[in-house]
């Protein structure tokens, strides 16, 4: 204490002189403290000791590098379920259990630490462990497999640190609560993916362990981003086909054999020269790592997932950490020890050595040997004993056993106290905290950000570098989503300025990838399609300052291949473009895949145009049972000569190599046939290389356009970020209502039939209006005579066909049968029951037209229109 030295400060002079030298030598002492003790007693009583202690005891020092954790102040408890707030009397009895457990537990084994079974949840409770995980299927896709469920707890909380290190926390938190407030420490994050995992049908345990330093702190910069290490490529080894017969041999091999084994030691030199330095690099970054020991190695306590082989065809246990999403196996040094794990049914404590880290344990949930159980009705199966013991046994004491089996088996784990984990898709969709987490990798920095809250798209940015101080960028890497030019992808090669550009399918021109170096046109690029996109059957198209190259696929001309090489451009103009000034073709050279509808010696395999030398190469396709194939060159001349006269063709314009010659091929007639239709096939040619020029123009245009504006696609039913279609629907539903309003007014309006005699905009006169009112009146008075008379004649009506059926029936009453009669008096009630409504009805008009007569003259007394 700095108090208590400066009051012995003479006394110790000698010693601080000694110990002032050893502080300037990095050295530290530290007195014995009973002579400490014994000088504090001769110097200070022990009044002023226990005043000095009470007044140091009231001073708090904040810890301003702590993040903020959830507490009882910021979190409303009376909002919180019953369940939250107390226990039931299930609870209470595990809770009993539990503390009874623990205290055979300790006196059993004393040099344990405390086991970790109730701490306190939001409301001050006393919760078991096993009760605060609830069990969810959440339902999305992504969270039904363990690495989506990781990634989106690791995503979506922050981790705060343990209070203290090496004690597991006080107080553990529902899992609704930690969702809430998007953070918690380890066991919070643990307790919500083993819930979700549980869910989704896994047997998932929580576990409370110890972990390395860089597992607790989330610290990642030891370890390689999983998303830069590359996938190892399968090469399948082609089978070799077996050598023909009457094969051609190879040219025999001239090189020196000695220079060949010279370069070989060269190259190995090089090889092992490059694997040393790595490894003295391997070796001093070790050095480094390890110069600065945990002083708490294996004393930090930590939680993370364990998964058991079986269910959901998981081939083998392995240990999931919530904190980064990253699973480890149970053989890796990053986990120290394990004192209990738990799920939703029990608790079981680990009563193996855990000298060798986790690597030696079993997890054999049934075996009570190794894992000690807190209750007796566990799912996992026990040990079978050997059949000696069975026959040993005897059976009144295998049925007093079985009795108290039953009875201890008879108390099952209460349910969970914590309600309902839901996650709304508004949550599910944010994930990161404030909309943005970053991850510091070694020689990698990971950035990932909400859809939708960037302008752009961006969603997820990867950069590595290329020293562990992360300050040379080699590469970058953006992912992008819900862009409306379908970008999914952007790598940036910082190095060598390469930028590649992977499109989703959908894009206007059906770009697949698109790499550069610059948006310039005729420089180095290469674009690849959606080949089903296109007419075409396009793939691949390689563009350089003096050629093209394009690959198709699936044409019906059977092109596959089309290499186009440029000359300079005659005419130097200020902006020289492809359409303007187009470059000049020196070469193009088109390949063709095989036509199994032509003969082999027919069918082209490869056509040159040298269009400068005015000539045109043919190779045709080789026969399976030929070693070589036909080859034919044509000497394209002008048509006419330089004094207008025809050119003829001759034998020496066409030369011909052919592996059966045919009769027909050597006519100058066929010859000169096929000279013309190779002279309409360059024009095309040059014409299909002129529109690709024009369709890079075209894409460069479209991806500068894009880039700029960068607008993003929102789904019709994202209503809450469909500006438009909101917009619309609001706009259409004003509409509607304001056609609602003015059908009901006109309905109700009864003077609108005499108010549009009047021409627009003219004001009503009172003639006019006495004039519309007694118009209006009579009618209202005409409607009134005609509804009664309307009445009146039905009435009459059904009396007259009344009488005329009682006159028929008194003319034939002798000979109607029994049914006629029936019918007759069927007939005669309905038409009596008639008769007397349309009587009531009459009546009833009778009263209430003079009253509705009087009504409507009041009405437009007061109508203020026609005053």
């Amino acid at each position: 204490m700095e108090v208590l030295k400066e009051k012995v400060e003479e006394e110790e002079a000698a010693e601080r002189e000694e110990a002032a030298q050893r502080a300037e030598r990095g050295e530290k002492i530290m007195r014995p403290p009973e002579v400490q003790v014994r000088k504090e007693e001769t110097s200070m009583t022990q009044e002023m000791l226990r005043d000095l202690e009470k007044k140091l005891s009231e001073i708090e020092v904040a810890d301003p590098g702590r993040p903020s954790i959830i507490t009882k102040d910021t979190i409303d408890t009376s909002k919180l379920p019953l369940s939250y707030q107390s226990n039931t009397l299930k609870e209470e009895h595990l809770l009993q259990v539990a503390d009874n457990f623990s205290l055979q537990y300790s006196q059993l084994c004393p040099d344990r630490v405390p086991l970790f079974l109730h701490p306190l949840n939001e409301c001050e409770v006393p919760k078991f462990m096993s009760t605060t995980i609830r069990p969810t299927l959440m339902p999305y896709p992504e969270l039904y497999s363990w690495d989506g469920c990781a990634q989106f707890v690791a995503d979506f909380l922050s981790m705060v640190p343990l209070s203290d290190p090496l004690k597991p926390p006080s107080h553990l938190y529902s899992s609704t609560t930690v969702l809430k407030y998007q953070k918690g420490n380890c066991f919070d994050f643990s307790t919500l993916l083993c819930s979700m995992l549980i869910g989704s049908g896994y047997d998932a345990y929580c576990v409370n362990g110890y972990g390395s330093q860089d597992l607790c702190h989330m610290d990642l910069t030891r370890e390689v981003c999983p998303l830069t290490v590359k996938p190892k490529k399968t090469v399948q080894e082609k089978e070799k086909a077996p050598p023909k017969k009457y094969s051609v041999k190879p040219p025999r091999d001239l090189s020196s054999k000695f220079e060949q084994e010279q370069e070989m030691k060269k190259q190995e030199e090089i090889k092992a020269e490059e694997e040393r330095r790595l490894t003295e690099e391997e070796a001093r970054l070790q050095e480094l790592e390890n110069a600065n020991p945990d002083p708490l190695h294996g004393l930090r306590v930590h939680s993370w997932v364990l998964v058991l082989s079986g269910k959901r065809e998981v081939p083998e246990s392995f240990f999931i950490d919530p904190l980064t999403a990253r699973s480890y196996s149970i053989e890796d040094n990053h986990f120290l020890g394990i004192e209990s794990l738990w799920n939703h049914k029990n608790y079981w404590i680990n009563m193996q050595d855990c000298w060798n880290c986790c690597k030696d344990l079993v997890f054999d949930l049934g075996d009570p040997v190794r894992w000690e159980y807190l209750l007796l009705g566990t799912d996992k199966p026990q040990l079978s004993t050997t059949e000696e013991d069975d026959n040993d046994l005897n059976d009144d004491d295998d049925e007093e056993n079985l009795g108290n089996e039953e009875e201890d088996m008879s108390f099952d784990m209460p349910y969970s106290w914590v309600e309902q984990i839901e996650i709304s898709p508004e949550t599910f969709e944010t994930r990161c905290p404030n909309g943005k987490k970053v991850i510091q990798y070694k020689r990698a920095k990971l950035e990932k950000w909400t859809p939708y809250i960037n302008s752009n798209g961006l969603v997820c940015r990867l950069s590595t570098y290329e020293d562990l101080e992360c300050t040379k960028t080699l590469e970058i890497k953006e992912w992008y989503q819900n862009r409306e030019d379908t970008l999914e992808l952007k790598h940036i090669n910082v190095v060598t300025g390469l930028n590649t550009d992977y499109f989703k399918p959908g894009h206007p021109q059906a770009l697949r990838v698109h790499s550069y170096r610059s948006m310039k046109p005729e420089t180095d690029r290469v674009m690849e399609f959606y080949e089903t996109a296109r007419v075409d059957g396009l793939i691949k198209r390689e563009e350089t300052p003096k050629t093209m190259t394009e690959y198709y696929q699936g044409r019906a001309d059977f092109l596959s291949y089309r290499h186009v090489y440029f000359g300079p451009r005659v005419k130097k103009l200020a902006l020289s473009s492809a359409e303007s000034n187009p470059r000049p073709m020196v070469k193009i050279t088109e390949r063709f895949s095989r036509n199994p509808a032509k003969p082999a010696d027919e069918d082209v395999a490869e056509r040159v145009f040298l269009i400068l030398e005015e000539r045109i190469q043919l190779r045709y396709h080789c026969r399976e049972d030929r070693i070589t194939a036909s080859k034919r060159e044509f000497l394209r001349r002008t048509e006419v000569d330089s004094k207008g006269n025809k050119v003829i063709m001759t034998p020496d314009m066409c030369i011909t190599f052919e592996v059966e010659p045919m009769e027909y091929t050597k006519k100058l007639l066929y010859q000169y046939e096929a000279m013309i239709q190779l002279k309409n096939e360059e024009k095309l040619s040059r014409h299909q290389a002129w529109e690709s020029e024009l369709e890079v123009l075209e894409i460069l245009k479209l991806r500068e356009e894009e880039e700029e504006a960068h607008t993003l696609t929102i789904s019709i039913y994202d209503t809450k970020r469909n500006e438009k279609s909101k917009e619309y629907r609001e706009a259409m539903e004003r509409v509607m209502h304001e056609e609602h309003l003015r059908q009901v007014e006109a309905q109700l309006d009864y003077l609108a039939p005499f108010l549009a005699q009047l021409p627009p905009g003219e004001k009503l006169t009172r003639l006019q209006a006495v004039r519309f009112k007694d118009e209006c009146l009579s009618d209202f008075k005409q409607r009134l005579i005609d509804k009664a008379n309307l009445i009146q004649a039905r009435f009459e009506k059904e009396t007259q066909e009344l009488q005329k059926k009682q006159q028929w029936y008194q003319e034939n009453q002798v000979t109607l049968t029994t049914e006629d009669e029936d019918s007759y008096l069927s007939y005669c009630s309905q038409a009596m029951f008639r008769i007397r409504i349309l009587e009531q009805r009459l009546n009833r008009h009778k009263e209430l037209a003079p009253l509705k007569y009087l009504a409507l003259e009041e009405k437009l007394h007061k109508d203020p229109r026609l005053v």
